[in-house]
């Protein structure tokens, strides 16, 4: 058994993986699962994986997800370009605390990165919070109160906006509000997570009065500094996510930019 070298941030947001994802064995794709089970986001800093041994690796964690908001590469379809011009204008793609594609009945599961153009160190971090942390930070009267709670999540929330200049270029002609509800508080591995997408929330099932106040604490509490880490990005790296127990958010930025997503189911 080949074992990986890893060492978790500082602050157990995220963890850092020293691999060859090109040659990475697949006993240490089970150690790489259970890593992410376990610090919700890893991060492999100089890959440089083609496009066909992108999709390979992503394929070890599950089939591909259809992203219903923009088209595909036109050679992989598995592969969604998410891209920012110099002289594009507004906010990126994603700028706002979010989780992937939430409003779908079956939401990806996991969402992988690839760094193809980046601006220079430091601009154009991509923000991560370890929604594990945030759970256990809740006070028990919250944890209690949302442990059955569902919340209503929206195409159509207010990180759509960011949307509208990769759809000018990339987008597929639905423009349909699509909806979806989904239990506030979810389970890996035994450890419970909250689940509630900033960008896409927009009420609380079966709740009348409290559902604003209870939805912006929540999205205050998610983002916390002490469950937050920022990760510079260099051409060829990688970030691995599970969308159910981590939160991200684009920064702002001015320059060029390309990255390539995978969603996996």
């Amino acid at each position: 058994m080949s074992k990986l070298t890893f060492e978790p941030t500082s602050n157990k947001v995220g963890c850092y993986i020293y691999t060859d994802l090109k040659v990475v064995k697949k006993d240490q794709i089970n150690e790489i699962k259970n890593l992410l089970n376990k610090y919700g986001v890893l991060f492999f800093k100089n890959q440089s994986l083609n496009p066909e041994e992108y999709v390979n690796f992503s394929s070890n964690f599950g089939s591909s997800a259809e992203y219903p908001m923009l088209k595909p590469h036109k050679d992989f379809k598995d592969i969604y370009v998410i891209e920012r011009k110099k002289t594009d204008t507004g906010k990126s793609f994603g700028e706002g605390p979010h989780t992937d594609s939430s409003y779908l009945k079956n939401p990806p599961r996991y969402t992988f990165l690839q760094a193809i153009d980046v601006p220079k160190v430091g601009e154009g971090n991509t923000l991560f919070y370890n929604q594990f942390l945030a759970y256990e930070a809740l006070p028990k009267d919250i944890k209690e109160k949302i442990e059955n709670l569902k919340g209503i999540f929206s195409s159509q929330g207010k990180i759509a906006k960011t949307r509208e200049l990769r759809m000018a270029d990339h987008g597929t002609s639905g423009t349909r509000e699509i909806k979806s509800e989904h239990k506030l508080v979810q389970s890996i591995d035994g450890r419970k997570t909250i689940y509630c997408s900033p960008g896409h929330v927009i009420g609380i099932a079966n709740l009348n009065s409290e559902q604003e106040e209870l939805i912006n604490f929540l999205s205050s509490h998610q983002i916390k500094k002490n469950f937050s880490y920022s990760f510079g990005w260099k051409k060829g790296d990688i970030a691995l996510w599970s969308n159910r127990s981590m939160l991200h958010a684009a920064t702002a930025f001015n320059g060029n930019r390309k990255m390539f997503r995978i969603t996996i189911q």
